[in-house]
């Protein structure tokens, strides 16, 4: 996959600080990328899929990301407009200009949903007060991954859940 291809260049050339490669184990998906989005990986947080109007935010980073997208097609199969933002490194997105920063995450778009596994308390950064982070704070269990993570409910439909409350209640 790209991103990951980009991602290892960037840990492997950073001489600023520690670095770490984290790998999954799960078969992923491939995500279709234009020129201009492989373009956008190293900057660390980019817009993989998007909408007219986007009526939430999904932001992802890793093997969430499928997750993401998952949950995109499920909405726009029911014209609920959904941006999934990829972001896979926040210091690298964080220490971009304000206006890129604004591009992706616009802060009049307060509909935020972070998608993580391992680390979901991180994201509120990013979601603020307003939005939800759909991640699982245990662990423990072992099974293959789908069923594992379907055990806890960390699926798209889940991640599908949490945008449709959000927009209905905005």
């Amino acid at each position: 996959d790209v991103e990951t291809v980009v991602a290892w260049r960037m840990a492997i050339e950073r001489t600023a600080g520690p670095t770490a490669l984290v790998f999954s184990r799960q078969n992923l998906p491939h995500q279709a990328r234009t020129e201009a989005q492989r373009e956008d990986i190293a900057r660390g947080g980019y817009v993989l899929r998007d909408s007219a109007s986007p009526e939430a935010i999904v932001i992802a980073t890793g093997s969430e990301v499928s997750l993401a997208v998952a949950a995109f097609d499920l909405l726009a199969a029911e014209g609920i407009n959904v941006r999934v933002v990829s972001m896979p490194s926040t210091d690298v997105f964080d220490a971009q200009d304000a206006a890129w920063r604004e591009a992706v995450l616009p802060a009049s778009q307060r509909n935020r949903i972070a998608v993580e596994a391992a680390h979901p308390d991180y994201w509120r950064r990013y979601v603020g007060l307003d939005g939800a982070v759909v991640g699982l704070s245990t662990f423990g269990e072992s099974g293959p991954g789908g069923e594992v993570m379907k055990h806890f409910g960390f699926t798209a439909e889940a991640v599908a859940d949490a945008v449709r409350k959000m927009v209905k209640q905005a």
